[in-house]
């Protein structure tokens, strides 16, 4: 089931019209844009889309009008999570009657279970549901760290076909990589940290920058899937500053203002989040300008 997801899906923002609804016709163009400049699946409700201010209706609605758009061309992988079992449950029933590929399950945050309540957590979502689930460990937003000791557990159950590792902890990466049953994949969770996780055994990455530069994302990983180290080095090295500056402020900030400014207008953020402040601007405008985007802008 994995192997079908791909190697490079994108975080997708999710669009917004002035009025701060869901522009559903455009978040159907930037799918399209997004899988041809390079990502084979788009992740749709997730922390990049802005899950928290979605409605239920919102998000449902977006897995089904991302899903008519890209017809079975690339993965539609639903944000499903939730720090309330039953809630995500639910989300993740929504995906599956909507026709999503898998769906993303992020930590419960806030509450803070121990290792058995966040092995009891996915094991009843999963087991609730036939799609392809993918855990998602980012401790910086969740406090909670999913161990690398619970993930191999989870990937015992076979629906449960990978993770989204946004920990940085190379030695727990390492650990799951070489004691989950076979199959299992890992993508990585941070951009900066996709050439180190594949020359691990990783599989690919979930990323935010590919928005902007997928095409040069695809053709690092390539390269590292063919055994040419040097030359995915090198793409690393020149994407590492984007990578890193596009997390100046907290995500999604800049990468919505990227795509803007990339000629794909993608609406300004809900409250709590904002634009970003003029010094921010600056800063990711000077940086913006070191790179040639691969967004295309017109999706029809």
């Amino acid at each position: 089931m994995s192997s079908e997801i791909g190697r490079l899906l994108t975080a997708m923002v999710t669009p917004f019209g002035e009025d701060g609804g869901v522009d559903y016709l455009k978040a159907r163009q930037l799918a399209r844009s997004l899988i041809n400049s390079g990502s084979d699946g788009v992740v749709v409700a997730g922390t990049t889309g802005e899950s928290p201010t979605l409605t239920r209706e919102e998000q449902t609605r977006l897995f089904v009008e991302v899903k008519e758009e890209l017809q079975g061309e690339a993965s539609v992988i639903a944000g499903t999570g939730s720090n309330s079992t039953q809630e995500a449950m639910d989300y993740t029933r929504d995906a599956a009657e909507a026709g999503a590929d898998g769906a993303l399950l992020v930590v419960p945050y806030y509450n803070k279970p121990t290792q058995e309540g966040l092995y009891q957590h996915f094991r009843h979502i999963a087991e609730s549901t036939s799609l392809p689930c993918i855990l998602y460990n980012v401790p910086s937003r969740t406090v909670t760290s999913l161990s690398a000791e619970t993930t191999i557990k989870l990937s015992e159950i076979p629906n449960i076909v990978g993770v989204k590792e946004a920990s940085a902890d190379f030695e727990q990466i390492a650990t799951i990589i070489g004691g989950a049953r076979p199959g299992f994949r890992v993508w990585s969770g941070n951009d900066a940290d996709t050439f180190h996780l594949l020359c691990l055994g990783g599989y690919g990455v979930v990323s935010v920058a590919s928005h902007l530069v997928g095409r040069q994302i695809k053709s690092m990983i390539q390269m590292l899937v063919d055994g040419s180290i040097d030359g995915a080095a090198k793409e690393h090295i020149l994407l590492l500053p984007l990578f890193k500056g596009i997390f100046v402020v907290a995500n999604p900030i800049p990468i919505r203002y990227g795509v803007n400014q990339a000629g794909f207008s993608v609406g300004s953020p809900r409250l709590p989040m904002t634009e970003p402040d003029p010094l921010t601007a600056e800063f990711l405008d000077h940086l913006f300008e070191r790179y040639e985007f691969d967004l295309v802008p017109e999706a029809r």
